[in-house]
Formats: C-alpha cells, structure tokens, sequence
C-alpha cells in the first residue's frame, strides 16, 4: 500500500505522456479518512472507464452498528449510501476536462427496488463502495492535473458526504434502515399467517408510463375490500392497514382498463422491497412468488411435462421432454414444473400472456375435440391439486372465461382500480350454471433428478478448433467473453440467453451478475453429473458465503445485483448451450 503523496507524485511523473502510461497507477492509496484502489485502468478516453474503489473503516464513517447487523438492514444501508454515492458524483461529473470519457464520474443506477448490488458491500469492518471514473486526456496523451483534481478534491469530497454518517441526514439513514426492517417483519407475518401476499391501503401501484416505474401522479390510492382487511403490527411504523391475499387460488377479474393488470404487477414486484415514495413500500409478496406465462420458441431441456402434456402424436415422450422451439403450451408447462423445481409456493399468472389451451379447455370444444384427441391437461384441471397436495398457490388474472371461478377460494373484481370481494355473489351463481371438468385424475409430481448436461463447446486456439468441455481447460474463464444487452439477454462468447420473459428482473445488473454464475457454473460447478438443483444450491451458497469474488476474479466490477435462486433456475432453463 502507498500514500495518497506517492500517487500525486506518480501521476505528476507521467503527466502528458501517452495514455498507456496511466496503467502505472494500478494500486492502493491511503487517503485521509479511507483507501482508494485503482483496479483496473481503461486503455485510451474513449474506452469503458477505469474501475476503481474505497475502503472506509467502521470507526471512520461512524454509522450505528444496528445499522448493517440485520441482513435486511445491511442492503438497505447498502442501497442508501450507493444513492447518495450518485448524488455527490452528479455534482462533480465530467467537471474535469478532456477528450473522450475523460472527467466521467459513475456508480450504479438504482432504480425503485432495493437490491444488493456489487456497487457499495458492507462487512464487518469496513464499508467499500465501487465506481467508475474516465481517465482525462487531450487527445490520447495524459492530463494528470485534471486527474489529480478528481482523485485528490472531488472524490474526497464525495466520499466524506456519503460515507460519514456524521455529515448524513440522520433521520433519512434511519428511515431507510428502518423500512427495510418494517418489511422485512411483514414478509415474517405472510409466512406466520398463511398469506400469499399484502397490499397495504394508500399503495399507489400505476406507474408513470410504460419506460417509467415512478408513480404515476394523481392516480387512485388502493383501498382494501373490507373482508380482506388486515391490521398488522410493526415494530417502526407501528400499525398498518391493508389487502391479506390468502394462500389458495384468487381471482382477479373486472372490465378492461380497471386494474387488473396493474395489480398482478405490483405483487410481481412485491418479492423485492422499495424505497420510500415509491407507493408499493408495502407491497409484499411471498419471495418464492414467480410470474408464469407463455414463452413461443425457448428452448426445454429434459424437463418431465406429463403432468399437464401426454400422449403427443409423434410419441415423445413428455417425461423427459427437450425441444429447441417450444409453442407457448409447452413452454408454460415446462415452466410451471421448472418453477416447482425452484422452490416456488406462488405462481402470478395473467391470461393476457398465457397460452389458452394450456389454461383451459370449455365444454364445446371438448366435445368437438375429444379428450382422447387432445394431449394437453389444461392449468385449470390441476391448480387445485397444485395448491392441496403441493402448497403452491396460484394469483390469477382472469377477463374472458368463468371456468376459473369454480376453482377459486377468493375473487376479486377490480372496479375503476379499486377491488371489491365478489367470492359469495360469484359462487352462488356458479350453482345456477353447469360446472365444468376443475379436476384432472393422475396428480403426480415429478422427480427433480434433471441432470445438467456437461457444456462442450469449441475454443479457438491458434486458428484451430478444439472441443472443451470443463476439464482439460485450465483458462476459460478469459476465453469466455461475456457481453450483456440490458434486462433482456445476455451472451456466453457466442451462446445467447433470451431473458426477455423472465419478467420479475428488475435490474440489468441482475441480468450480468446472471451471466456471471452461468459462466462460473459452466467452468467449475457443472461436471454432466449434478442435477440442476444441486448446480443451482452451489451457485447460490457460493454467492451467500464468499460474496462476487469468486465468479468475477480478484477485480470485481461495480454493476452487479444480486439474482434469486428463482431467476437463476430460469437463466439455466433457458441456456441453449
């Protein structure tokens, strides 16, 4: 380690020599009040800039040790000081002069849920916070002066006003740390109480449009029906008022425009918590909840869909079914046994997005088509078994068929964005109806003995092609280029993952911290012998245990966030490869 001096000294050493020389700066500095690291060093201005980070000891920044003790609290005091990060750099961005990226100051984005993110980690001794800053040059030759501005004025600023509690808004750090444990104790109360999910009164759950996920202004509160009405206790905000969805199958139904959507949408983002002023602070849903819907044309590799597809016409055979082009009916099948496999106890579901046929079948098309004839066991035949016998319950969207009325425990009806409780009204009408088939016989859930395939793919070494699988390849990690396209997908060198569809990521940097288990897993978990339970358990603990080091190497980047053990089941699922 060496002074903050012996830096000024270097820099002001290769002050308007070529660019490359600033690789010379690799190395930790202390500073008054923390430790700099310059970890990575971009190679011209107009590359990606360089990756650098502080250390600031407890003792240093002062903040309460019941702060960061509680996991919950931890990330949202993560969370917290990576805004305030943002903010300070807001003030100092590109004030430092140059060509290219040059005086670039940039830390993560956050967006309205509270993620654990790769950018700011708190441990038992020391807060570290990650970013970016663009190296300044005229041209490609070196301006120290314009760096030695950023590193020895800004940066010391910015870090003295977000990672000093003493300089901090007290009462804003509470109130963050604060929510964060309030929610917390609710996601506690869903499991002691049996619910699937709460939505408190006041939540503003429409969001500002459809590339906004702020608030929409001036739209209607939710005001729980009074039959779903719960009060609970909290231990900060003390008593709270709202919607107790039950474990079971409920039903949201109602005209077009009224909400129905816009709700499913809030409980899909419930397994994550929010930031104060978002609206859906308490929104809370079971945090195995996971959207289903139809996927034309993923791929599906030995997963058993006998319980829902049987007896095809070609004879595959449905308990060990792969396919590289799924139709929608398929692929929701292979879903639902995909997310049974995952540990999930709630499926979201809107029949906007799902194949039809896989939902339901109605009574004349069942005499048309008979069921000898049609292979597909339908949704609406076996949620019932799926909530009874498996404990999965099942939140429903529902605007164009009452079958699912008779499978019901709660309906909803929304009525210009307000719900209202029909359950009684609606079952008393369903006895003036015939009933359609609700049960299917041979309820039977399958073994999840799915063996992850060894990756065998071709490595280019001096202009020949080399078949490697996980041994015998000693460097692949560097040879295994990861590149990623915002939410939706990501590569593996030439291999795309299509997370399109995977509609409960919240972040990009989800996405790349994907990518990142995926690759650590193909390098050193999978072997063609463990089954994607176990590969999925080690990825995860691994993650739990010894944090992004040992998918990312010694230079950990700053935009990571934190997936759940539901979305890498599904970024496994989905992999081609």
């Amino acid at each position: 380690m060496k002074s903050a001096n012996e830096l000024r000294t270097l820099l002001r050493s290769i002050d308007h020599k070529s660019y490359p020389a600033y690789k010379s700066l690799a190395g930790s500095y202390q500073f008054p009040g923390f430790l700099l690291s310059i970890d990575h060093v971009q190679g011209d201005p107009f590359a990606s800039p360089s990756s650098l980070h502080v250390e600031i000891l407890h003792k240093t920044a002062g903040f309460p040790a019941a702060y960061y003790e509680r996991n919950c609290s931890r990330i949202a005091l993560q969370d917290f000081l990576t805004r305030q990060f943002a903010s300070q750099f807001e003030d100092y961005n590109f004030k430092a002069k140059g060509s290219g990226k040059s005086g670039l100051l940039s830390i993560t984005r956050c967006g309205q849920e509270v993620l654990e993110r790769s950018a700011c980690e708190i441990t038992g001794t020391k807060i570290l916070s990650r970013f970016h800053v663009g190296f300044p040059a005229f041209g490609r030759t070196i301006n120290a002066g314009e760096l030695e501005k950023i590193l020895f004025d800004f940066l010391p600023r910015c870090v003295g006003n977000s990672f000093c509690y003493a300089r901090l808004d007290a009462k804003k750090v509470e109130a963050a740390v604060f929510l964060a444990e309030d929610q917390e104790a609710l996601r506690d109360i869903l499991r002691k109480e049996k619910l699937a999910a709460f939505v408190a009164n006041g939540s503003v759950l429409p969001r500002k449009s459809g590339v906004s996920d702020l608030p929409m202004k001036d739209s209607v509160a939710f005001i729980s029906p009074k039959t779903m009405e719960r009060t609970f206790c909290l231990p900060h905000k003390g008593t709270i008022t709202g919607m107790a969805v039950p474990q079971g199958i409920t039903l949201i139904v109602g005209g077009g425009y009224h909400g129905k959507s816009t709700l499913l949408e809030a409980l899909q983002t419930g397994v994550y918590n929010h930031i104060a002023g978002d609206g859906r602070e308490y929104v809370i849903t079971d945090h195995t909840a996971v959207k289903l819907r139809a996927e034309d044309g993923r791929s599906i590799r030995n997963v058993n869909i006998s319980l829902f597809i049987n007896d095809l016409p070609n004879k595959k055979d449905t308990a060990v079914f792969s396919t590289p082009d799924a139709s929608g009916s398929t692929s929701q099948a292979a879903e639902v046994i995909e997310h049974m496999e995952a540990g999930s106890r709630l499926f979201l579901m809107d029949e906007d997005t799902s194949a039809t046929n896989f939902m339901l079948r109605d009574d004349f098309m069942q005499k048309v088509i008979s069921r000898e004839k049609e292979p597909i066991t339908p949704f609406l035949e076996r949620a019932r078994d799926l909530y009874e016998q498996e404990g999965i319950s099942t939140i429903l969207v529902a605007g164009s068929s009452g079958a699912f009325f008779y499978i019901a425990d709660k309906i909803l009806q929304m009525d210009c964005y307000c719900p209202v409780d029909i359950t009684d009204q609606v079952k008393v009408l369903c006895k003036e109806y015939t009933a359609p088939r609700i049960q299917a016989p041979g309820f039977k859930v399958p073994d999840y003995r799915r063996v992850f395939p060894l990756y065998d793919r071709k490595i280019s070494r001096g202009g020949r092609e080399h078949r490697g699988g996980r041994q015998g390849n000693e460097n692949r990690r560097e040879h295994m280029k990861i590149k990623t396209f915002g939410r939706d997908s990501f590569s593996l060198d030439k291999e795309t993952v299509d997370l399109r569809y995977v509609e409960q990521l919240a972040d990009s940097e989800q996405t790349s911290a994907l990518a990142h288990l995926l690759r650590y897993g193909l390098e050193q978990v999978i072997d063609g012998k463990r089954t994607v339970r176990q590969v999925v358990k080690i990825l995860s603990d691994t993650l739990e245990q010894k944090g992004w080091e040992p998918f990312c190497g010694s230079c950990i980047p700053c935009g990571l966030a934190k997936p759940r053990i539901q979305e890498i089941y599904a970024c496994l699922n989905r992999f081609r490869g």
